[in-house]
């Protein structure tokens, strides 16, 4: 069964979730994408459910059904994610955050690594380091075959480009266009095991970066899955795969 609820941050703003599978004391929490909502990730909550995991899947603010913000800066999101993990007095959990959701993910690693237990960062964009600037996969395209599975999910639940609030959109693009040293500098603090999840040359992820953050997480591991920027949507067995093994921690 699923249940839908809210919880309240500390800045007052309703944040939706829902809530699946067994009472195991430590659950996974699935972080969606910018424009996405907490559906994109129903077939993999079916899958972790039916393992016997607890899953509680997140409608950022400005998404889904929670509450539209007045702010959208980055470390706003990661302070909702922990008030959604206090909210549900949880004092360990699993993450998988996929794009701006993996960045969330990330914060929430960084400022609480006694609560994350194990980090999934699926195609998550790295922010820029000092001295860097823009580099040319910021323009990507998507490919066909990404746009096809775009064009079929939206068909099958339009609610999240419906509820999406846009107004976000320059926001975030001016966050991940900014050098974050302080970002960078926090990477260390990250306790739990880290597995990051790339879609290859089609994908987002900067590759110089990714080498460099992979090298300051403790404990972490990457695996490339071919496909483009959405991995678990458009390569849902192959992820499922690996991410599953992963958070099982084999």
């Amino acid at each position: 069964m699923v249940t839908t609820a809210v919880a309240t941050t500390v800045d007052g703003l309703e944040i939706s979730y829902r809530d699946s599978g067994g009472p195991d004391a430590v659950p996974v929490l699935l972080v969606h994408g910018m424009g996405g909502d907490s559906r994109t990730w129903d077939r993999f909550a079916r899958t972790l459910a039916q393992g016997g995991r607890r899953v509680v899947a997140v409608d950022l603010r400005g998404h889904g059904r929670s509450a539209h913000a007045p702010s959208y800066l980055f470390d706003e999101f990661g302070d909702d994610l922990l008030a959604l993990c206090e909210h549900l007095a949880l004092d360990e959990v699993d993450v998988v955050g996929h794009s701006l959701g993996g960045h969330c993910a990330s914060l929430l690693a960084q400022s609480r690594p006694g609560l994350v237990r194990r980090l999934v960062l699926e195609e998550t964009p790295l922010p820029l380091r000092p001295g860097e600037t823009v580099g040319p996969m910021s323009g990507r395209l998507p490919t066909p075959v990404e746009l096809w599975h775009a064009t079929t999910s939206l068909l099958r639940h339009p609610r999240a480009a419906l509820a999406f609030d846009r107004s976000m959109t320059r926001s975030a693009l001016a966050q991940f266009h900014r050098p974050n040293p302080a970002w960078w500098d926090r990477l260390p603090r990250i306790a739990a095991p880290t597995l990051v999840v790339c879609g290859g040359p089609s994908g987002m992820v900067h590759p110089g970066r990714l080498t460099a953050a992979a090298a300051a997480i403790p404990n972490c591991r990457v695996v490339t899955i071919e496909v483009g920027h959405s991995v678990h949507r458009d390569r849902p067995n192959q992820f499922e795969a690996v991410v599953a093994a992963f958070l099982a921690g084999e």
